[in-house]
């Protein structure tokens, strides 16, 4: 019986001491390389944070059609996500709210750090590989 309660101590204990998620303050200080930037790294870990929110690019809603839960999601339309041609790519037009796309993210939203805008258009003109 000892040993079920130390063990469940010691379950608890390390349950409560993990802290395993990310703020957007944590994440606004990460520096995303000016090369070889990696998707799994440094662009899914942005999506996460501030695009696959409730209604918005998260797979249950897919706000405008579109989900940024995996790569596979982020890069299935060439329109969105042009390999090697971030200024042929709806995303970079959207997180750089240039004319003929919707700002993303919408005002009221965590927004895109100047770092991170560079880091996606790398990561798109580095082929937008799934690295």
């Amino acid at each position: 019986m000892k040993n079920i309660i130390n063990f469940l101590c010691f379950g608890l204990i390390l349950f409560l001491g993990c802290e395993d998620s990310t703020s957007v303050k944590d994440l606004d200080k990460v520096v995303i390389p000016s090369a070889n930037v990696s998707y799994s790294q440094y662009i899914q870990p942005v999506f996460n944070l501030k695009c696959n929110n409730s209604g918005c690019h998260d797979d249950a809603d897919r706000a405008g059609g579109l989900s940024l839960s995996t790569w596979a999601n982020a890069t299935a339309s060439a329109s969105i996500v042009f390999p090697k041609y971030p200024g042929n790519s709806k995303m970079i037009w959207a997180i750089k709210n240039q004319s003929g796309a919707t700002q993303m993210p919408p005002l009221g939203q965590a927004a895109l750090t100047a770092n991170q805008i560079s880091g996606i258009t790398t990561w798109i003109s580095e082929g937008a590989k799934n690295n």
